[in-house]
């Protein structure tokens, strides 16, 4: 194992952290492996966040890595401007055949955030070729994350990544959360309460007009938040009101999809076709980076009505279906399908729901909910330092042999998807002390 640690460590500008505090008393991990990260001195780390909501097979997974060698030196690189090669085709093949009926034209991007800018493009681009140039106007949620591109931050509703950023994107407005502790505190699986939130898009409509409307975008279950599941007939309730006003539904489910709830999409797992789905994370298992937008075939048959020759879509990247990146892929889904892990964290998830719901009753826990193998764990703030006890927290618990995440004051748990059940119940338990000991 290398025990190498840099001993400068000011270059990196390292994102979403608060760079001085962790420059001051770092926590590196070396290696990884099944469940498990390790540190420079030899401790070994169960990953409760599978790495940040992507390594859902497990980490140092060899068929992975021998894909991309074996790529890497038959094709490191083709363009996908008017050149292609076979296994960008292959996956998308492989990827729209996991997906709900209808969603199968993939367009690859190479994140989380490059994916949703091109689903928010893709929406008013259908728009202008259907006739409907007015609807220009794109609807996302309170506490939405839709990544860090301008377009993703537009539309997003998380705070912190959009006051030091000025106007953004103009057009835009938000659908309430579904967050209520008053209501749903405590909840195992979906809440019962909530669906009639979804009536504000109504209201967003009466407000603007429909015909001003492109989409709406939000994720199944918003986990960067802090894991905010959907009340029961929310979303069903939210495709119902998109289609009678003919505006886009786009389903971001770059934490959601491959597995997390139990199945290959929340749309899946929810009975909910979206007209556009973002995906990334699980797709290559963060092997190598890569994401796709999804579009259902009417909205595709809308842009294949261009004239013969045309271009029909004036948008792409570098690395769209880079060949290394389709490889990798192509693993992860073989090994998702081999292993059968989609079954597995279905068969996972009430055990780890009811480990998880085992911390009720543990100092400052004012909320606990889950679904699949997704969690959050809310505390209460600490007077005067929001997030500072959660920060506390998650120190703890990696210093004990567990990484977790945190964001404002919630704990979010989303372990691999080949955990057991005696590494939910480290987790559970490191937790539990971890929670004990902050004051």
């Amino acid at each position: 194992m290398d025990t190498t640690i840099p001993n400068d460590l000011e270059a990196f500008w390292m994102p979403f952290s608060p760079n001085r505090a962790f420059k001051a008393d770092p926590r590196m991990v070396v290696k990884g492996e099944g469940v498990h990260y390790w540190t420079a001195d030899g401790r070994q780390i169960l990953d409760g966040i599978s790495g940040l909501w992507c390594v859902n097979a497990g980490h140092g997974r060899p068929e992975i890595a021998e894909a991309i060698s074996a790529q890497a030196l038959e094709l490191d690189y083709a363009p996908s401007y008017q050149v292609a090669h076979p296994k960008a085709f292959e996956l998308a093949n492989r990827v729209s055949a996991m997906m709900p009926d209808g969603l199968d034209h993939v367009f690859f991007t190479n994140s989380g955030s490059e994916t949703v800018d091109t689903a928010l493009k893709i929406a008013l681009a259908y728009h202008k070729a259907n006739g409907q140039a007015s609807r220009t106007k794109l609807i996302g949620r309170s506490r939405g994350f839709h990544g860090s591109g301008f377009g993703g931050v537009s539309v997003g509703g998380m705070q912190a990544n959009r006051k030091d950023y000025g106007n953004l994107l103009s057009d835009i407005d938000h659908l309430p959360h579904t967050h209520s502790l008053e209501h749903n505190a405590f909840s195992r699986g979906q809440p019962e309460w909530g669906a009639h939130l979804a009536d504000a898009l109504e209201d967003l409509v009466y407000l603007h007009g429909a015909e001003t409307i492109a989409a709406v975008i939000v994720e199944p279950m918003a986990g960067s938040t802090g894991v905010l599941v959907p009340p029961v007939g929310y979303l069903e309730r939210l495709r119902e009101i998109c289609t009678r006003h003919g505006i886009l539904l786009i389903l971001d489910e770059v934490i959601t999809a491959f597995g997390r709830l139990g199945a290959g999409s929340a749309a899946e797992r929810f009975g909910v076709t979206p007209d556009l789905m973002c995906i990334a994370k699980g797709l290559t298992n963060a092997a190598f980076p890569m994401g796709a937008a999804i579009a259902h075939d009417d909205v595709h048959a809308v842009f294949m009505d261009a004239p013969d020759g045309a271009t029909e879509l004036y948008h792409g990247y570098t690395y769209s279906g880079h060949p290394v990146a389709s490889a990798a892929g192509l693993a992860v889904l073989d090994i998702y399908e081999r292993e059968g892990l989609f079954q597995r964290a279905r068969d996972l998830a009430p055990h780890f729901e009811d480990a998880v719901h085992g911390l009720r009753g543990c100092p400052h826990v004012i909320d606990i909910r889950n679904i699949g193998l997704a969690a959050g764990i809310e505390l209460e703030p600490r007077a005067g330092a929001p997030s500072k006890r959660a920060h506390d927290v998650f120190v703890e618990a990696f210093e004990s042999g567990a990484l977790i995440r945190y964001t404002g004051d919630i704990l979010a748990l989303s372990p691999p998807l080949i955990a057991g059940k005696d590494h939910i119940d480290q987790l559970a338990a490191i937790l539990k002390s971890a929670l004990e000991t902050a004051d």
